[in-house]
């Protein structure tokens, strides 16, 4: 017999799209009290939002047919009453009708008049009777994560400086996302010569880069801090600097001014919510292209063209050094 109560929401994007969603995902709990929410979403994802109040995470490697259908079973098995496709994937719609649900929300197909995908998850909710999310995002802090970064901070960054964080890795996907490394070195020597604590986060796949500027300017920090860790990291900096990233969302949770890259995806589309006057881009007929690897005759104009000078002044407009 199927249970009345079961409510899924699938959003199984990558770590930046989840973030983006967590208010959403929020408001559906918040909109069924007596119900039992699950998520289903990426192992990466798991800790974003588990520690919601009313809120089952689960988590599932999206790659292997095995591993789908052991989702597809799991799915049967449940029984849900009601789900939400946050994602609007061939696969997540695979998935919603699969679960048999009597009710199936799913996310319509991006309009062309460019919308920002914040307002198109507010649409869904809205067309349901949920009130909107406003933009900013919720996720789960470890308990203790103040106590252990007042630590790190003590020991890396004195108190007459400014911490300014730094992403210069992405996707190993969308390497057209990078903003270049040298401008990236320029960047962050001339902000250590204005008294700034330049500190390069990310994970693994950043590691090479990060150990390379590393050597110019700032402090590795790959790999030091979890997602949520850099969220409360976040809130003690000044401002960061970064590429359109999983960081740029999870930095921009903390209420912090995130200056973001944006050259061959969709700035209107795509910037962190409540981001946009630090939208940093170089007007080309050719961007956005949605190209993962920018073609060599168009020279990665879009972003190269973007110089550390410019970045400065941009800073020193918004009075931030």
């Amino acid at each position: 017999m199927r249970s009345g109560n079961r409510i899924l929401v699938i959003k199984l994007g990558a770590l930046g799209d989840v973030v983006l969603a967590s208010a959403h995902i929020r408001r559906i709990v918040e909109a069924f009290p007596e119900a039992r929410v699950t998520l289903l979403t990426s192992p990466a994802c798991r800790e974003l939002l588990q520690g919601l109040p009313g809120l089952e995470v689960v988590a599932f490697r999206r790659r292997g047919i095995v591993e789908m259908g052991r989702v597809l079973a799991w799915l049967r098995r449940r029984r849900f009453a009601v789900v939400f496709d946050l994602q609007g994937s061939r696969r997540s719609r695979i998935m919603t009708h699969v679960s048999g649900a009597r009710r199936r929300i799913g996310r319509g197909p991006a309009g062309g008049d460019r919308k920002h995908a914040f307002d198109e998850l507010n649409d869904l909710l809205v067309s349901q009777g949920i009130e909107a999310a406003v933009p900013q995002a919720w996720l789960s802090v470890p308990a203790g994560a103040d106590k252990q970064l007042d630590r790190w901070l003590d020991e890396h960054v004195a108190q007459s400086s400014k911490l300014v964080l730094m992403h210069a890795g992405s996707s190993r996907r969308w390497p057209s996302k990078r903003w270049e490394a040298a401008h990236y070195a320029r960047l962050a020597t001339a902000l250590e010569h204005r008294g700034c604590t330049v500190t390069w986060v990310g994970g693994e796949e950043d590691a090479m880069v990060n150990r390379q500027l590393a050597t110019q300017a700032g402090i590795d920090a790959t790999g030091r801090f979890s997602m949520t860790q850099l969220m409360v990291l976040g809130r003690r900096a000044a401002f960061a600097v970064v590429n359109d990233s999983a960081p740029m969302h999870v930095l921009a949770a903390a209420g912090l001014p995130v200056y973001a890259f944006f050259g061959p995806t969709d700035w209107q589309r795509s910037h962190a919510p409540g981001q946009a006057p630090h939208v940093l881009r170089h007007a080309v007929d050719c961007s956005p292209c949605h190209l993962q690897v920018c073609p060599p005759a168009r020279g990665h104009a879009c972003l190269r063209d973007i110089t550390p000078a410019m970045v400065i002044e941009r800073l020193e407009q918004d009075d931030r050094i």
